[in-house]
């Protein structure tokens, strides 16, 4: 016996609707089992999970302040996976772009002729790095042919090694008690908040922005179409004369400048310095997102929202319940695979092919 996927002749724009929000109560069910296991009521940790994050301002606002990173870079990263490529090292394009942009507020520390240029110039630098460090992995593609799977990845690791190493050597604090990390930004090197005396800051709205603008190019402009067509039949598009070369170097530093960005804003935001770890894993988690999110903009922020959602819960759920934080990101995997899943039934039919261990050649 052997199953086989058909395309359906005809998709339910309701079914293609309603599947995220099945495969999101499937999830909600398996981690209620899961909870129960250890021991806790599932409708208390749901409340813990779900409910609370949203109940209070200061929790409000630091699920925007995750959700916008994820939603920032993931909505970069969907640039490449449309086109069929695979950049795994956002989290490297995160660190270099943060590291790029505190090197500018660190030499412009304590400069009075600063205030005006220097957070421009901080984002700037952070966004140029991390595309062009998302350049190495795409030029070797496109030049040598090499895997951007595993350039991009291990490239990951170069980065954080920079980062401890700067953080503990050259840009380390002298008057900082020998801890490893920079000296604190000036006011002026500083996302402003959004409000006085609160967390939120103005890389949630650079978020935003981002996403807005992201969806006008894929939806509205000839690269956008590209990209597409690249995604869909990458053939017939270099029939039509796209470049896949100009595409790949396009996306990547689409997708690394993204990153970059996200990484300055998280440093000037509300790190307010260097130290030797600047994410907490946003470009991995990324990843999750963008999928999640149907590589579609408004779709990503969603995603990054819910993700961000449960993640605050996730904390709150270790504290109050007593449950493991990997609970939460095992039910963030669990998602992921269920709106996965969902998105072929809705594409495909399964067929039982009674006997016979044969090749799966669809007919």
């Amino acid at each position: 016996m052997r199953l086989d996927l058909l395309p359906r002749a005809r998709r339910s724009p309701w079914l293609d609707l309603l599947s995220p929000a099945l495969a999101f109560a499937a999830a909600v069910l398996i981690g209620g089992l899961a909870v129960a296991a250890f021991g806790v009521p599932p409708g208390q940790a749901f409340l813990a999970y779900f409910v609370a994050p949203l109940s209070e301002a200061w929790s409000l606002q630091e699920v925007a302040l995750k959700a916008a990173p994820l939603s920032l870079i993931a909505t970069g990263l969907a640039f490449c996976y449309r086109a069929n490529l695979w950049n795994i090292g956002a989290e490297g394009q995160v660190v270099i772009g943060g590291l790029a942009g505190g090197w500018v507020a660190i030499a412009a520390h304590g400069s009075e002729g600063a205030t005006v240029w220097i957070l421009p110039a901080m984002l700037l630098a952070g966004t140029t790095a991390g595309l062009a460090y998302a350049m190495i992995p795409a030029l070797l593609r496109v030049k040598l042919g090499v895997s951007e799977i595993l350039t991009s990845l291990m490239l990951v690791y170069v980065a954080q090694l920079l980062l401890d190493y700067m953080v503990r050597g050259p840009l380390r604090d002298p008057q900082g008690y020998n801890f490893p990390q920079s000296v604190g930004f000036d006011e002026a090197a500083r996302l402003p908040a959004l409000m006085a005396g609160e967390s939120l800051h103005a890389g949630a709205p650079i978020a935003l922005l981002a996403v807005l603008l992201a969806t006008l190019v894929l939806a509205r402009t000839l690269f956008g179409f590209e990209v597409r067509a690249v995604g869909a039949s990458p053939r017939a598009a270099r029939f039509a004369g796209f470049s896949d070369a100009r595409l790949t170097l396009a996306v990547f530093a689409i997708s690394g400048g993204a990153a970059g960005l996200a990484g300055i804003c998280e440093v000037a935001g509300r790190i307010g310095q260097l130290q030797p770890e600047i994410s907490p894993g946003y470009g991995f988690t990324a990843i999750i997102v963008a999928f999640l999110g149907r590589l579609s903009p408004p779709g990503i922020l969603l995603a990054a929202l819910v993700i961000a959602v449960t993640t605050i819960g996730g904390e709150g759920a270790q504290i109050d319940l007593k449950l493991p934080l990997d609970l939460t990101r095992a039910f963030q995997g669990l998602l992921l695979c269920l709106v996965l899943g969902a998105d072929v039934l809705t594409r495909y039919h399964i067929r039982i092919v009674p006997g016979g261990a044969g090749g799966g050649a669809l007919p």
